[in-house]
């Protein structure tokens, strides 16, 4: 029996296997049939480098994979700046009716077409489509592109999507080789880079004795120069050029006639890239430690190169990853940072063009607890959804901190001590001891005194510093004439901060071997920080504070420093430090900091008084329960005082009615019985109909 079902077993797993083997089988069968043989369009040739002028040709093939198919539906996209097309070719085609003729638009760069096959549809392994003729504008790489919009439908009668790939091209355009002169810039030595030089040095050379020269700078790639001499000058320099792609174009004069022309490329981009903005996922104010940094932009002319990215640390503490505490790193987005701790930071996105322009975005980072988190000047945010403004915040607390009235009735006695002292006009004794050694100095020198407190008023001004400011301004500019040094550009700066968030600055100097000198001056106090700077190789520096700044408004310029020459300032970029924190000698609180801290202060007080307003409740309620219990004691024995009075009540009239009947009633005793009777209704009336068990109350007695 045992051996009868070890041998079921084993059946069954190969049963189980087969099973298996028989469904992935015909799984692959289906994704085969799907995928495997669906149709593919393509370009052809996908490559190749054609002369800036000419004409090429290109076609559009299909592949059905061993199908047949009935429309095909295209729709290409070109660059209009570097290829336009001449003629869509329909004579030749696999598609005998048009529902869309080929048509075109070089404007926008679009090519669209639409047909359909023979009525049984066709199965071809390199159908031609159509042909396009493109004619080349300018050098340069031109993509030719499927758009998403490309079908091609199965003759099956239900119109199926049958379109597996579609094979764009890319094509390099080029300029004709030299016919002329030999060509060469010391500016703009490779004609297919970008250059942000606006100030172009050309030089030429033929081997040949020439006659004379023949040359022309425009933005047309292929124009022959007139035939009018420009002499035997083998240079030229342009100057203050505009952005964009300019030809130079060049023949000789020899032997009394004209030769061949050389077109030069001169590529100029000295505009950075389009402004954009950061995107912090999930927030740029997060509780989480490892935020996603999305960026992103475009250059018109050169194009993208790369991006690099920075995270300052607003903070003074400086808990940041030592990959962040360098230079600018070189990043792709999304970006996500090492793990962040609590605190403020500035993410600096530099993003550069081919040509090596840049431009830098800025964005706020705020790594906040999880709980809750205090925006400065806004007020708490519960749980990142419920934002609850101080006011709100500061009205509910006060309301009940009202009947705290005892803090507010001496901060008022205070006041009218103050209030009197300042009414009695009485100053403090080392304000008087001042004064009289004043009047003795007034006394002694006359008004020598008050004109150097002017003095020394305006030599501690902000106005002196603007003087001393343009005077410096004038020395400069003299010696700004003999200078050689180029000063250091400012690009980067913390523009907007606190004096509770750290200041940095940053730039480019021309060489890494100079030393940059920044100057940070205080126009209200007039004092000045200078710190020297070192460049990396490629000139970059970027320098961070290492202390908060006092409130104000700051004025920033740099100086290069090679040796003991020094470049002139350069020009100056004015910030303000807004005051957002309270400091009382070395120690910072900020506002928000401190608004929490009367926040939580006031919570305190208010729950210390919910805690006192319930213990007075309970007791009282435990009072009220002692008393109620007593009074309805107190009732009650007075009810039984009544129901004893009315048993005796009642005896007493049964005397009276017994009297009565043994002897004449006279006047005195119906007087005596009617008082009883009233009696008795008054006592009935007050302890109601309710049977008092008179035993049991004087056995309560």
């Amino acid at each position: 029996m045992n051996k009868l079902l070890n041998n079921w077993d084993i059946k069954r797993k190969w049963l189980f296997a087969i099973g298996l083997f028989v469904l992935f089988s015909f799984i692959f069968f289906l994704l085969s049939l799907n995928y495997a043989d669906a149709s593919t369009i393509r370009l052809s040739p996908v490559n190749g480098a054609y002369e800036v002028g000419s004409t090429f040709d290109v076609s559009i093939l299909l592949d059905t994979e061993g199908k047949t198919v009935n429309t095909i539906w295209a729709k290409l996209q070109f660059p209009p700046d570097r290829l336009q097309v001449v003629s869509p070719t329909t004579g030749r085609s696999i598609i005998s009716i048009w529902t869309t003729p080929p048509n075109y638009d070089n404007a926008n760069g679009t090519i669209e077409l639409q047909g359909l096959v023979t009525p049984n549809g066709i199965n071809t392994s390199q159908g031609l489509v159509t042909t396009i003729t493109f004619r080349t504008k300018r050098p340069g790489n031109a993509f030719v592109r499927f758009s998403d919009e490309t079908t091609v439908l199965l003759h099956d009668g239900h119109g199926t999507e049958d379109l597996r790939q579609a094979q764009d091209g890319v094509y390099e355009l080029i300029l004709p080789p030299p016919a002329g002169p030999v060509v060469a810039s010391e500016t703009h030595p490779d004609q297919t880079k970008w250059y942000t030089t606006n100030s172009v040095s050309l030089r030429w050379a033929s081997e040949d004795e020439i006659e004379a020269y023949s040359y022309v700078l425009d933005q047309q790639p292929l124009t022959t120069p007139d035939d009018i001499s420009e002499g035997l000058k083998n240079s030229v320099t342009y100057s203050d050029l505009a952005d964009g792609t300019h030809y130079f174009h060049i023949k000789a004069l020899r032997d009394d006639s004209w030769g061949g022309v050389t077109h030069f490329a001169v590529n100029i981009d000295s505009t950075p890239p389009v402004e954009f903005p950061i995107d912090i996922v999930p927030e740029a104010e997060t509780t989480a430690r490892r935020p996603v940094i999305n960026f992103s932009t475009t250059d018109q002319l050169s194009g993208m190169d790369r991006y690099e990215i920075k995270l300052v640390a607003l903070d003074l503490e400086e808990d940041v990853p030592d990959t962040l505490q360098e230079f600018f790193i070189e990043t792709t987005s999304p970006y996500s940072p090492p793990e962040l701790a609590l605190g403020s930071y500035d993410v600096i996105v530099r993003a550069y063009d081919q040509a090596g322009n840049f431009y830098d975005a800025t964005q706020r980072l705020e790594i906040t607890t999880r709980l809750f988190k205090i925006i400065s000047d806004e007020g708490i945010e519960i749980q990142g959804k419920i934002l609850v403004p101080w006011w709100v915040v500061f009205l509910l607390l006060l309301i009940i901190l009202i009947l705290l009235g005892i803090i507010a009735r001496n901060a008022y006695k205070h006041h009218q001590e103050i209030h009197e002292q300042a009414e009695s006009k009485e100053m403090p004794q080392n304000v008087k001891q001042q004064l009289e050694e004043l009047q003795e100095y007034r006394q002694r020198y006359g008004h020598m005194v008050i004109v150097l407190m002017v003095a020394a008023s305006l030599l501690l001004s902000p106005v002196f510093s603007v003087f001393a400011q343009d005077a410096g301004e004038v020395v400069s500019t003299e010696a700004r004439e003999e200078a050689v040094l180029a000063p250091p550009s400012i690009t980067t700066i913390s523009r907007d901060i606190s004096n509770e968030e750290i200041f940095y600055a940053g730039g480019a100097v021309t060489s890494g071997d100079m030393d940059v000198l920044l100057f940070v001056q205080n126009m209200t106090t007039g004092e000045t920080i200078s710190r020297i700077i070192e460049p990396d190789e490629n000139g970059k520096w970027f320098y961070r504070h290492g202390s908060f700044l006092s409130p104000g408004r700051y004025v920033i310029w740099a100086q290069s420093r090679l040796g003991e020459q020094m470049s002139p300032p350069s020009p100056q970029v004015q910030i303000e430090v807004h005051t957002t924190a309270l400091q009382f000698g070395s120690t910072r609180l900020s506002y928000g900091a401190l608004y929490f801290a009367i926040a939580m202060f006031l919570l305190v007080l208010n729950a210390g008084l919910g805690v006192f307003i319930v213990m007075h409740r309970k007791k009282a309620k435990q009072k009220h329960a002692r008393l109620k219990k007593e009074v309805d004691e107190a009732e009650e024995s007075i009810r039984r005082g009544f129901a004893i009075l009315r048993k005796d009540i009642e005896a007493e009239l049964d005397t009276v009615k017994k009297a009565k009947a043994s002897k004449e009633v006279n006047k005195e005793l119906q007087e005596k019985e009617q008082q009883l009777l009233a009696d008795l209704d008054e006592i009935e009336r007050k302890i109601g109909d309710e049977i008092w068990d008179v035993e049991r109350s004087e056995h309560l007695d």
